[in-house]
């Protein structure tokens, strides 16, 4: 229970923890942002880890000067990309490993060719709006290697979507996150981009189920 309750703390107030670390760092922090990264969009046991509010507290941050945007941006980018290609990775490699195919009674070669044909006609879409929902953006890179979704099209929608998320919210970050409203009401910002975007998909899920 207390450590759920320290990591909603951390969760709700990045922006004191992350300048706390600036200041008593320095550049170590570039390290820390990119492991963060890497390793929520990288490893798909680590879903909840603070994407969307991290990245809006460092453009807040390069804002007054505390970090520096191009590094920032660049950095994080790749952190993404590269956490993107490992999930991937991951999920081509050790889905046939884990339904044994035809062999095993937990694979259902229907709902993988399925899953297969989805990717391949909208993976694309799939990929670049995922980065922008939290568990989501997680899961989306693994089910597509599972899926097999060919590895130029997975990359290049990687990419797109990996500078999309990153420099689009640092920049939001960068310009409005020093604003007093915003800073006074951080908390409830953070969860407004943690809960809009699940409510989003679960509404879209009760849609396409009922009809």
């Amino acid at each position: 229970m207390e450590l759920i309750t320290t990591f909603l703390d951390f969760l709700l107030h990045v922006d004191k923890y992350l300048e706390i670390f600036v200041t008593n760092n320095g550049t170590w922090v570039y390290a820390l942002l990119f492991a963060i990264i890497f390793i929520e969009t990288g490893l798909v046991v680590m879903p909840f880890l603070p994407g969307d509010s991290l990245l809006f507290v460092v453009g807040a941050m390069c804002g007054i000067g505390l970090m520096s945007l191009p590094l920032s941006m660049g950095l994080l980018w790749l952190a993404a990309v590269l956490g993107n290609q490992s999930n991937y990775a991951i999920g081509r490699y050790f889905g046939p490993k884990v339904f044994q195919w035809e062999d095993s009674k937990y694979f259902n070669k229907k709902a993988f060719n399925q899953a297969h044909d989805f990717y391949e006609k909208y993976g694309g879409i799939t990929i670049v709006a995922a980065r922008f929902m939290p568990f989501v953006r997680t899961f989306a890179p693994f089910v597509a290697g599972v899926a097999q979704m060919n590895r130029a099209k997975f990359t290049f929608y990687d990419i797109t979507g990996g500078a999309l998320w990153v420099v689009g919210i640092i920049t939001i970050g960068y310009f409005f996150g020093n604003i007093p409203f915003v800073k006074a009401h951080l908390d409830k910002i953070i969860w407004a981009m943690i809960l809009l975007p699940g409510l989003i998909i679960m509404y879209g899920a009760w849609k396409s189920r009922s009809k």
